[in-house]
Order: structure tokens, then sequence, then C-alpha cells
């Protein structure tokens, strides 16, 4: 029996009682777990099953060419983000989106840094840090854009140009892309709510170009209701 430490992405109900959970973990990456008896009236741990959290999960030996079975998971630090509406919309966002597009991410210490750090800021109440994040996830797979001269940056290419080649990537929008791409601690930057939805979508366009396979999480619509 070994012990592994990851966050939770979704779960799915199967059969009666039992659940498969899709996880992050920290040493073998994207995996997927079943869990026994999850669903059954007397068990209590159904309510440690949110987004995003950070779970302790001891497994059992895997047998075949199944998934491996949780024999038993523990909460590793609980947190109040789930109280506030906006940090669980935020909460809800990241977890579909990441279940959307790491199902093919094998163990990488840098991404799992990354989701512990962005779990502080939402702690610390910061509601834009979701945006922060998801070019932080483009730096560590290496196709964040690359600072030049240019005022505009091109999507597909990668690079910022002296002309407007995509109309959500206006200067203002761009700025705010070499700025957080620049600054050691990104988070520090604020994105103005007037902004947010456009740079929201240009983010979502640069996935688009970048990320083989890339799925728009269909939680999207409700962060942007949550945020005009």
């Amino acid at each position: 029996m070994n012990s592994q430490n990851g966050f939770l992405l979704s779960y799915i109900k199967y059969g009666e009682n039992d659940a498969v959970l899709h996880c992050f973990t920290e040493e073998d990456g994207f995996q997927s777990y079943f869990l026994k008896g999850i669903y059954a009236k007397r068990n209590k741990k159904k309510a440690l099953l949110l987004p995003l959290s950070k779970l302790n999960f001891s497994l059992n030996p895997l047998k075949g060419n199944g998934i491996q079975t949780i024999s038993r998971f523990e909460m590793v630090k609980s947190n109040d983000i789930y109280s506030d509406i906006r940090c669980n919309s935020v909460v809800f966002f990241v977890s579909d989106f990441l279940n959307q597009n790491l199902r093919h991410e094998n163990k990488n210490h840098n991404i799992f840094f990354c989701l512990e750090e962005f779990i502080d800021e939402l702690e610390n109440q910061n509601y834009q840090s979701h945006l922060i994040f998801l070019i932080k996830i483009l730096k560590i797979q290496g196709v964040a854009p690359l600072i030049n001269e240019g005022n505009y940056l091109d999507p597909e290419t990668g690079t910022f140009s002296p002309h407007l080649t995509h109309q959500i990537f206006t200067e203002e929008i761009s700025t705010l892309w070499k700025a957080i791409l620049s600054i050691e601690n990104p988070y520090l930057i604020k994105v103005h709510s007037t902004f947010r939805k456009d740079f929201l979508d240009s983010l979502l366009v640069y996935y688009h170009y970048h990320i083989t396979d890339f799925k728009i999480p269909a939680s999207l619509e409700v962060i942007q209701q949550i945020f005009e």
C-alpha cells in the first residue's frame, strides 16, 4: 500500500455507492482512482470531495490493468474558499479547466506547486488569480509568448507584433500579458474589472493555438457571469 498527495479535479458516481476520482497527483501527474462506498449513507467523507481539495490517498496495490483503488483518504489542509461564492466559482472553473486539459500530463512538480500557490492566493481573496495561474501553466509547459518590442501579442505565433493581428489582443490586453510574463510574482498585478472578460477570452484563444486538443471548460459561462 502506498500513499499519494493529489488535488481533486473531478469525480463521477459509479454504481450505487462508488465513485471514480480524477486527480492531479504530486508523484504521478493526472490519475484516476476508484473509491468504494463513498455514497453509502453512513459515509461522511463525501463532504471532502470538493474541487481542488488537496487530499492524501492510501492506495491498494494495482492488480491487472484496472485503475488503483483508494483504501483511505484524508484532506491535507482545510480552507474557507468554498464558502465564498467568487472563490467557489474560480475553483470550479480551474478544476474543470485542468480536468479537461491535463489528462495526458505525467509527473510535474512545477504544476503541482503552482496549484498550491494558486490555492494560497484564493485563500487571500485574490479573485483574479485564475487569470495569472493560466499564464503560469503556459510558462511551465514551455509555450508562453516570447517577449519582444512589439505592442500587440500575436496568439498564433506567440510573439509580440508591431501591428494588431487578432481583435481580442488589443494594446491594453497585450500589455497585460507582457507585464504578467515579465514580473517575478505576477500575482501582484491587478487586472482591472473592465478587462477581465476580454483577458480571459484572450487566454482561451492562446490555449487553442498552443495546447493540443484544448477544450474550453463548460464552467466558463458561470465564471463570466460572476465577474461581469
